[in-house]
């Protein structure tokens, strides 16, 4: 499985109306990032995916890149199918296998794209699917009105997305369609002659749809995730000469601090307090100062770098505490700017980061000084297996 080239789609071009959100829901938030971003994590980070394309109506550019940044994307059509097919013609080359995804459906787990690939290796196609424990009943009024005759429940299936196919085989079907716009992929690679196998779905691929669907998935998500908090603390000398550069922003004053890179303190205690979060080491760990290559380098790469491996794993960071320890400069006049940078380099609001300042009463180092400190609180949550 692991050899196939494989790709994945997302179609994320529609508009959602039914969702009462001001944007396209796909592009809402829930639990801290878009709801698309869930999906387009959980399949960037498979291991047997190769590339994710995601498909886009027109003019969404700004809010794609707003929600996951730049990634490959092209535009849809007017409808689901058009979109996949616009998706489909995107991949070319030598790709094998797709997977063809709803951007509505953000909690996709790795059990289930597993599941679908080894399908693959027998079949043309394979949805995910979940059998039906309600009772069925038709509505004799046609209104909704009046309760009718049961309906069997034998047979039937719930079908989620991705739906995963042999590329050709797909491609081919969109390619030769003629007749109503279908509802899935998997209904065309049928009517093609194509086989598509059933394998295990999962309540967790439940659609957005309404408005109430939002709150089910904010508490679907939080049963899920688990609390973590860390600390991160750094120091670095005041010099002539340097640049004094903190929380990102660059502070007029007649010295500036001493590092490797530019030194920013501030900056490299978050980056501690993010690692810490997921035990994945302190910043020397991810940026030797012995590697000429980041001398003089930017702080933000590395506090981006740090939330990336967090967002990697599914996490969300949910608050940042600041404390700097020195006599000078002044922080209060920068504080909002600080502030501001520090939330847009993390892709929060700013009312998730909070920056304090204290002094030491003229005692020790900072007092005298020759130097400042930075403390850093960070709180996120992860994913119930990392914890485990």
């Amino acid at each position: 499985m692991s050899s196939n080239k494989t790709a994945a789609i997302i179609v994320a071009a529609g508009t959602g109306a039914r969702s009462g959100s001001a944007v396209p829901k796909q592009y809402a938030p829930l639990g801290g990032r878009a709801v698309l971003a869930h999906s387009y994590e959980a399949l960037r980070r498979h291991p047997a995916i190769d590339r994710v394309v995601v498909v886009i109506g027109a003019g969404q550019e700004a809010a794609l890149k707003d929600a996951i940044g730049d990634v490959e994307h092209v535009t849809g059509g007017a409808t689901r199918r058009r979109s996949v097919l616009a998706g489909l013609e995107a991949l070319g080359g030598d790709v094998e296998h797709v997977l063809i995804h709803d951007a509505a459906r953000p909690f996709l787990s790795a059990a289930v794209i597993d599941s679908l690939l080894t399908a693959l290796d027998t079949r043309d196609g394979a949805v995910p699917a979940l059998p039906l424990a309600d009772t069925l009943a038709r509505d004799t009024a046609l209104s909704g009105t009046l309760l009718g005759g049961t309906v069997s429940r034998d047979g039937l299936h719930r079908i989620q997305t991705p739906q995963a196919f042999r590329y050709p085989v797909v491609l081919a079907a969109h390619r030769s369609w003629r007749g109503d716009e279908p509802t899935d992929d998997a209904q065309m690679v049928r009517a093609a002659g194509g086989a598509v196998a059933l394998v295990p779905g999962d309540p967790m691929l439940e659609k957005i749809t309404h408005p109430a669907d939002f709150a089910a998935a904010d508490a679907r998500l939080e049963a899920t995730l688990r609390t973590r908090m860390a600390t991160g603390f750094d120091v670095h000398r005041l010099e002539v000469g340097e640049e004094l550069w903190l929380g990102g922003v660059l502070i007029p004053h007649d010295k500036g601090l001493s590092g490797h890179s530019d030194a920013d303190v501030a900056l490299h205690a978050i980056t501690d307090a993010l690692l810490g979060t997921i035990a994945a080491g302190d910043i020397g760990t991810h940026f030797p100062p012995s590697d000429p290559q980041w001398r003089g380098a930017d702080s933000a790469q590395f506090l981006q770098h740090a939330a990336s491996l967090i967002t990697d794993r599914g996490g969300i960071i949910d608050f940042i505490d600041l404390t700097l320890i020195c006599e000078e400069p002044k922080v209060g006049p920068h504080r909002v700017a600080m502030r501001d940078r520090i939330a847009d380099l993390l892709r929060l609001k700013p009312g998730q980061v909070s920056i304090k300042a204290t002094t030491t009463e003229r005692l020790g180092f900072t007092g005298r000084g020759e130097g400042i400190a930075a403390q850093a609180a960070a709180t996120v949550r992860v994913p119930e297996e990392l914890s485990a």
